[in-house]
């Protein structure tokens, strides 16, 4: 898609005469047309997450959602008697989404100029395109990721994981034990480019250099006997975080450069980025070699700057430096490894030393 208009993230059905036939509270019994409940599904598996703006009584609506089977296809209902521009822009703010990913549909025109005058940026439709809607550009991500396939899952469970965090009274650490909370470094997959260079392309504040790697570049890279390229996967009790993270490492003799590193923002509080920089730490202290690591600052990175210094990289100078070429304006900083204690929060899965062996938890 243009930058003008980039691919829905979220569509924001109607109920009565949109995502149903009939009006719920004057027919009393509506149903859903086969080609619309296709509609849903194939959406749902190209990774558009769907919302309901209603009017409507909320208990009817859903108990009626939930009969037709739908209820679990919708991330956010919104079903009351506000004005609609109201719920779209706070889903849009739940879901941490620019408005210019996000489309509505209803039957009424009204509803449609509403929500149209209030959020400029939100796409409208007529109920009568529905049907069509999976043949158009912008709900066709040219692309369906592993976790693109199962966002919505993700997604749910994140909001009972922070339903969870609010109703928690013990302390934060506590919070992340209770969690079961597992993190898997791994080889990056085929399959997995795509999301490796969304993760480039879209994490700004947890990305150390800023640098967009593009699929191509990234494929190079996978049999570059010099070069790792690693995925970052979180589960916990409540499911998927789905891929998280990425590394680039260039391997010389005498040190491993972490040319790139980047975190999704959504797991930055639970501390992601620094079990890994522990993680790699520990790795290269068991290999008997530095660490050096690209960084680059920008408006946005601050985050990522702290987390290395932290962890205890500094500018100073090495003879082990000398092997890499960082790109201009690229600051190297270097650290020579000691052994780490694993995280007391979660478990970390990963390969031993770095990539060439099996995968076990780190200890």
């Amino acid at each position: 898609m243009s930058e003008a208009q980039p691919i829905v993230k979220c569509l924001v059905w109607d109920l009565d005469n949109t995502l149903w036939q009939g009006t719920l509270v004057e027919d009393g019994h509506v149903e859903v047309d086969d080609a619309i409940r296709k509609v849903v599904m194939e959406l749902d598996a190209r990774g558009v997450l769907q919302a309901v703006a209603s009017r409507n009584d909320h208990d009817e609506a859903w108990a009626r959602l939930e009969e037709l089977g739908l209820a679990e296809y919708v991330v956010l209902p919104h079903i009351g008697w506000g004005p609609k521009s109201e719920s779209v822009r706070r889903i849009a703010e739940r879901l941490n989404f620019s408005l210019r990913t996000i489309a509505f549909i209803d039957d009424l025109p009204t509803e449609r100029a509403e929500v149209a005058y209030h959020l400029p940026d939100v796409r409208c439709y007529p109920a009568e395109q529905a049907g069509g809607l999976l043949g158009l550009p912008e709900f066709s991500p040219p692309v369906v990721t592993v976790d693109a396939r199962r966002r919505r899952r993700m997604y749910q469970a994140g909001f009972e994981r922070d339903q969870e965090r609010e109703k928690y009274q013990g302390a934060d650490e506590d919070f992340l034990r209770s969690l079961d909370l597992e993190m898997r470094i791994g080889k990056a997959r085929d399959e997995e480019i795509t999301r490796v260079e969304e993760l480039t392309l879209r994490t700004s504040q947890m990305n150390a250099t800023g640098v967009h790697y593009s699929d191509a570049a990234l494929r190079s890279l996978l049999s570059d006997e010099d070069h790792e390229v690693l995925v970052v996967s979180m589960t916990d009790r409540f499911g998927p975080h789905g891929a998280v993270g990425v590394m680039l490492i260039e391997k010389a003799p005498r040190a491993w450069r972490i040319k790139l590193l980047a975190t999704s923002c959504r797991v930055v509080s639970f501390g992601a980025g620094a079990v890994l920089l522990r993680w790699l730490t520990d790795a290269a202290a068991r290999a008997g070699v530095h660490l050096a690591a690209d960084f680059r600052r920008t408006d946005r990175n601050r985050m990522m700057e702290v987390a290395y210094r932290f962890a205890g990289f500094t500018t100073a100078r090495c003879a082990c430096l000398a092997s890499f070429s960082p790109p201009e304006g690229t600051e190297c900083l270097h650290l020579e490894p000691v052994r780490q204690d694993p995280p007391a929060t979660m478990r970390v899965m990963a390969p031993e030393p770095l990539v060439g062996g099996p995968v076990t938890r780190w200890r």
